[in-house]
């Protein structure tokens, strides 16, 4: 019996060899390896495709976010509010702008932001000086709120805009994980696509996203045509014309072959997510019986998601990867420690207890396969496994 890879980037990659090829060759034969038609091409499109006026390509998803947050004038003296149950490339972003991250608690059914715990800190743990809202445990002022579109799924962004408008706030949003994924206002009652939201959105483009490329790339999409300059300044060293520096920048920019890869690969994104959003079905259908001791993802009404991963719960999940293993099943965790009890961010002073929800989450989520070509036949399987795990969980102990 074959066995069931966590995700498949073969198969997609071998089905577009041909064209993915050309890409490489086209580069090639004009030596349009930086820049170019590729490029912008590429970002007319995905600007296009998430709602937004502006995308500017960049290398990586982090630096997306990094540069967004230095175009906006956000750095030393500031604080920025995101969650602790992300990858860290969000907080690093932060920090290497010269801000410092501070974090509030998850929702525990959607595992993104929890927009009422974000105005409880707002309102009890920062205090108004001079006209700047300040965080009273360190000291900076609070300019930004990130809220991170995890596992596919956006944020609950009407409450969040809103509260960030009353504080005085702007709103990055992190859309590494939510290519194409839909959020309905009921402020504007329609459907907003993510990165269209905020001041800016990241993107990243890691082999492994629902839009990957063929090694590190990124963008970041804006309504704001000055923002967008900026960034496009600060990911080519600070210039507009070669040679001529208005600012400090960074060697930051998409390059041509990936851009290519992307165009191509952007083409197919829908086919992609509809794949991933049956599959989800299949598996709320399939896992609809496996008791009380398995937790499914919840999709409010609000949210169209394009599940990235697909990510359940259960108490003795470390023990359910092993079961699964040894049948070949591949699975992941995202993510097994709490950014606020990484070592890197000891110095921040953080203690366990501090964000119950995301440290409990953090203990038993399992991420199952999930991949456009994930087939009925290869979730059957899965499901089997869990429910036969679950079973003799709840029976008389654990299968081996």
């Amino acid at each position: 019996m074959d066995n069931i890879p966590f995700l498949d980037l073969v198969t997609p990659h071998m089905e577009l060899r041909d064209e993915l090829v050309k890409v490489f060759e086209g580069a090639l034969a004009t030596a349009g390896f930086i820049g170019g038609p590729s490029v912008s091409g590429f970002e007319a499109e995905f600007a296009e495709y998430c709602q937004a006026k502006h995308c500017v390509g960049v290398g990586s998803g982090t630096d997306a976010l990094r540069f967004a947050f230095m175009a906006a004038g956000i750095g030393p003296g500031d604080a920025v509010v995101t969650v602790p149950h992300t990858f860290i490339a969000t907080t690093e972003a932060i920090s290497q702008s010269g801000a410092r991250p501070v974090f509030v608690d998850i929702d525990e059914a959607t595992y993104n932001i929890d927009p009422a715990g974000l105005r409880r800190y707002l309102e009890e743990k920062c205090q108004e000086n001079s006209g700047r809202l300040i965080d009273q445990r360190t000291g900076l002022r609070v300019s930004a709120i990130v809220p991170v579109h995890l596992y596919g799924q956006t944020a609950d962004m009407d409450p969040i805009l809103e509260v960030a408008g009353e504080f005085g706030l702007q709103v990055f949003e992190d859309s590494c994980q939510a290519h194409g994924a839909q959020y309905f206002s009921r402020k504007e009652n329609r459907w907003r696509t993510a990165g269209s939201m905020g001041r800016a959105a990241a993107f990243s483009f890691y082999p492994g996203k629902n839009l990957g490329a063929c090694g590190e790339a990124g963008a970041i999409t804006t309504d704001d045509e000055e923002l967008a300059q900026k960034m496009r300044m600060i990911r080519d060293h600070g210039q507009r014309q070669k040679y001529y520096h208005q600012v400090e920048g960074y060697n930051g920019r998409l390059d041509s072959i990936q851009a290519g890869i992307l165009r191509v690969k952007l083409r197919r994104l829908p086919e992609w997510t509809a794949g991933r959003q049956e599959a989800a079905r299949r598996y709320r259908e399939l896992l609809s019986d496996a008791g009380p001791a398995v937790t499914l993802p919840v999709e409010p009404e609000w949210a169209r998601a394009v599940y990235h991963l697909y990510v359940i719960r259960i108490a003795e999940r470390d023990q359910l990867m092993k079961h699964l293993g040894a049948s070949g099943i591949g699975t992941g965790i995202h993510y097994p420690i709490p950014l606020h009890l990484q070592d890197a961010y000891r110095e921040f002073g953080y203690a366990e207890g501090d964000f119950p929800v995301t440290e409990r989450v953090a203990r038993e989520i399992v991420s199952l396969p999930m991949f456009p070509g994930l087939t009925a036949e290869q979730q059957e399987r899965v499901a089997a496994g869990v429910k036969t795990f679950a079973a003799a969980s709840a029976g008389a102990g654990s299968p081996a």
